[in-house]
């Protein structure tokens, strides 16, 4: 017993995030191995590849503006050129830059008018959204919400950049008033992408913890390589995926991690995110050096490449004696990790709260023996990926503006933030100019996302 929980303890110590699920950001107080990367090496060269299509500033055909530099006399003989003299040629060089910021005030006056006929007065109408004597316009509400939601700014930072560069003095209540807004009007569009998610072939799912008002709250994500769909919840489990109101009617295949919530559903296929495998067997390989992890590394690796190469060939699955070769090549390895951590005498020890257990090796391969159809559906299925990447992707862009703002303060305001990310990430998944869909949720029409899932 002793020595097994010195092995638990150094395992914990030598933690990091090639052999779990920590993010590379929790690493960096930890010495870092080198040439311990999970992604194979592909053999190229560094930088731009054969083909790629660069990108520079070019010359415009039809400048904005010409400024044109004549001589004003002969460098040579110093005599002085007629105004009137034709050029003989032209040198262009252009200049791309900013105009002058500055704000603009709009002014609309609504006039009054006597009837000559029956002596009563009408007046004229102010548009819908110019409802106050003084306010801020559209494109200011853009901009908070852009640096909000797509740079993920802090309120007190945007206020000071509308002091700088237009010399306006925002409250951070006009800025929370604009996400407030913007919320509202996207709120149908988001529902929307919920309802395409629902009936997408593929989906993947993800969970990640946040803080609201000081308190652990959990953001849910579910998403496809064309929408992306946010959800705030106090609680990681089924009571939150229930309430986000996607896994209850989906029927495709779920891509996830392991996380017991999900496999509640069994209206719908899952497939577990063998990234998260690889990161395991590593742990395995390097705290009890067991060579059955390091070869079920190489097989899951193998099984990915087998597959591209069917699909890069035209295949649409693999043939019989393929899968046979690689479920008959699954069970040899589970078989031979099975044996090097057989259950102890007397069976496993007893927690705290009376569960039974296990070593972390052993719950790994119980859960490859007894999900194998979830660790294997990229090889039975080629529309679903080896690994989750995509809702990790996803997932990121909370860490991203946890580090720089921190928490929220309400959990309306982390809603509200949610509504419009899924938004901009489903915009941004289609090739969408995102400033311009900001400005259209405070003009005009909004600019929607294609809702047939990819």
């Amino acid at each position: 017993m002793a020595e097994q929980k010195i092995k638990e303890l150094t395992a914990l110590v030598e933690q990091n995030s090639r052999n779990s699920n920590w993010s590379p950001s929790r690493d960096k107080s930890r010495s870092k191995r080198r040439n311990t990367s999970l992604r194979p090496k592909s053999g190229k060269k560094p930088g731009g590849q054969a083909g790629h299509v660069g990108q520079t500033l070019e010359m415009r055909e039809n400048p904005d503006e010409i400024e044109v530099h004549r001589p004003s006399h002969c460098e040579h003989c110093q005599r002085p050129f007629a105004e009137n003299q034709r050029r003989v040629a032209v040198d262009r060089r252009q200049v791309h830059d900013l105009p002058p910021v500055r704000l603009i005030v709009h002014e609309h006056q609504a006039e009054s008018l006597l009837c000559a006929v029956c002596g009563k007065l009408s007046r004229g109408e102010f548009p819908e959204d110019v409802t106050a004597p003084v306010q801020y316009g559209a494109g200011v509400q853009q901009l908070a919400v852009y640096l909000k939601t797509e740079q993920f700014i802090p309120y007190e930072r945007s206020r000071q950049l509308f002091a700088d560069l237009f010399e306006v003095k925002l409250s951070p209540g006009t800025l929370e008033n604009s996400m407030e807004r913007a919320a509202r009007r996207v709120g149908p569009v988001v529902e929307q992408i919920k309802q395409a998610l629902r009936r997408s072939q593929v989906g993947h799912f993800d969970e990640s913890g946040f803080y609201i008002g000081g308190r652990r709250h959990w953001l849910h994500s579910a998403g496809t390589p064309s929408l992306t769909y946010y959800f705030a919840h106090p609680r990681r489990g089924c009571k939150a995926t229930d309430a986000m109101d996607i896994l209850p009617h989906f029927q495709g295949t779920a891509v996830h991690d392991a996380w017991s919530a999900y496999s509640q559903y069994r209206q719908c296929n899952h497939g577990l995110c063998n990234a998260h495998h690889l990161r395991e067997l590593t742990a395995v390989v390097e705290n009890d050096a067991q060579h059955w992890a390091t070869l079920f590394k190489q097989f899951l690796r193998s099984a990915r490449q087998v597959v591209h190469d069917a699909q890069v060939a035209g295949q649409s699955t693999l043939s019989q004696p393929k899968l046979d070769q690689v479920e008959r090549i699954y069970a040899l390895l589970i078989d031979k990790g099975l044996r090097a951590n057989p259950v102890p005498d007397g069976g496993w020890p007893k927690a705290s709260r009376g569960r039974v257990k296990k070593t972390k090796t052993h719950n790994l391969l119980e859960r490859l023996d007894q999900r194998k159809g979830e660790v294997l559906a990229f090889v039975y299925d080629f529309c679903v990926p080896f690994d989750n990447n995509l809702a990790e992707r996803d997932i990121r862009m909370l860490k991203v503006q946890q580090k720089i703002s921190g928490c929220f303060r309400s959990h309306s305001a982390a809603q509200g933030f949610c509504q419009i990310r899924s938004y901009i990430s489903s915009l941004r998944k289609q090739g969408f100019n995102v400033w311009s869909a900001l400005r259209s949720l405070f003009s005009g029409d909004i600019l929607l996302p294609d809702f047939i899932p990819v």
